[in-house]
């Protein structure tokens, strides 16, 4: 018998299956839709909605034999030497990024890298800067420039402090009744976050490596956490990179949300932003209308560059 389920949590070669009875069935792909999408690294995601099949020689074990048509998702290149694909999570309202500018940094090309990435497979993107208890007065001056490109570029911003209880509130209002997928460093804060957004989630904190200051990861694998009012958060594990995958090159500029406008008035129709005359992007950043670290992001994704912090 086909039953229907949300994929919660992925192990690797196992995931847990929610059924409609909220039953938890640890499920396994067959080997014909793996071979379907041979270029995925996983074909199966958390967030998923599939058809699986309760095996019979075994309890409490079913194989996923369909993937039903995602709402989204969202993808990123396998790791830095691989071909494939690795899809993060599936059917999200919200992903969220939780940046922070110190221990460790997050860079402006990361983050980039992560809007292009919801912009691509229509995702709303929300990014929160975490450890404002860590930043001085210079470290704030720092936060507000950079809040104010993306803010300016269209972006819902929020800073704080993952130990802070009034930010945390606030975000606690906007996630509730959806699903949402947590990214970001390892070491920026995702569980201390999500443990104090919903205290029920139990997300493992480790402390920041002091030789490297980054995080040790924490989140091994992607896990949905099922949290009151029908909220669902998606932890992912850390991320290095975030190199930006099945978008053709002479759309990238399209998925900066202040080139689109801009564009309009470029003298080709197919303008790159890059040499060409009458460029209306590059006017506007030799203007100010458009931030200089966001076209710079845009070209160092048109020619394929990776970022790792």
């Amino acid at each position: 018998m086909e039953l229907t389920g949300t994929v919660i949590k992925s192990t690797g070669s196992w995931y847990q299956i929610l059924g409609a009875d909220d039953k938890v069935i640890q499920g396994r792909i067959r080997g014909k839709l793996r071979l379907e999408d041979s270029d995925m690294s996983n074909p199966v995601a958390v967030g998923d909605k599939v058809v699986y099949e309760l095996d019979l020689n075994y309890a409490d074990t079913a194989s996923i034999v369909t993937v039903l048509p995602r709402k989204n998702h969202i993808i990123r290149k396998s790791n830095k030497l691989s071909s494939k694909r690795q899809v993060i999570a599936a059917n999200l309202d919200l992903a969220v990024m939780v940046a922070s500018l110190v221990s460790p940094r997050t860079s402006l090309g990361f983050i980039d890298r992560f809007l292009v990435c919801c912009e691509a497979f229509h995702i709303p993107a929300l990014l929160y800067f975490n450890k404002t208890d860590l930043l001085n007065e210079n470290g704030m001056e720092v936060l507000a420039e950079i809040r104010g490109i993306y803010e300016k570029a269209g972006y819902d911003c929020m800073a704080g402090s993952a130990l802070d209880s009034g930010s945390v509130a606030e975000l606690r209002s906007r996630f509730e009744g959806k699903t949402i997928m947590e990214t970001g460093h390892s070491g920026a804060g995702k569980s201390t976050l999500l443990n104090n957004l919903f205290p029920g989630a139990n997300a493992r904190v480790m402390a920041i490596s002091e030789h490297h200051e980054k995080g040790k990861h924490t989140t091994t694998f992607a896990e949905m956490h099922l949290l009151p009012n029908n909220t669902r958060i998606i932890d992912t594990p850390g991320i290095r990179d975030f190199g930006v995958v099945d978008v053709p090159e002479n759309e990238i500029g399209q998925y900066f949300p202040e080139f689109r406008k801009v564009s309009l008035s470029c003298k080709f129709n197919d303008c790159q932003h890059t040499n060409e005359p009458g460029c209306a992007v590059k006017e506007a950043v030799e203007n100010g209308e458009i931030s200089e670290e966001r076209y710079y992001s845009y070209l160092s994704i048109l020619r394929g560059e990776d970022v790792f912090q």
